[in-house]
């Protein structure tokens, strides 16, 4: 796959929070080619911020659909360690290389301290191949 000199641009979707952990799920797609078929990398990141005022580790995960129906599929997941008040990303969760289309794509993150509940999902998404 060759990838020129467009360089993507990161969104943000919406907050949640479970326990100490904030969450927000980011989508970036970066244009390529296989070929002479155009391509885009949909890569799913994630910003966590700890609300507490002790350190704590967290894992997360991402996945991503078509939105007109597709199902999810898991891309990536991941643990980070934060310190007290501390906030990471957008941090590179996984990608997925899909065939240039006319079609709305999603990702929602996800992310728990050891030991707590799952946030609720938090979505990001583009349309595929915007110019």
């Amino acid at each position: 796959m060759s990838v020129g000199a467009h360089a993507a641009a990161i969104a943000c979707g919406g907050g949640v929070a479970t326990g100490r952990v904030a969450v927000n799920g980011c989508i970036s797609a970066q244009r390529g080619s296989v070929g002479r078929v155009m391509t885009r990398e949909i890569t799913a990141h994630i910003k966590a911020r700890n609300t507490g005022p002790r350190a704590l580790n967290i894992s997360y995960e991402a996945l991503f659909r078509v939105v007109d129906g597709g199902h999810w599929v898991k891309v990536g997941s991941g643990r980070a360690h934060l310190r007290a008040g501390e906030s990471v990303g957008p941090v590179e969760v996984g990608s997925t290389t899909r065939v240039c289309g006319p079609v709305k794509v999603e990702i929602r993150v996800h992310a728990r301290a050891d030991g707590g509940a799952w946030s609720n999902w938090s979505p990001a998404s583009t349309r595929q191949c915007q110019t």
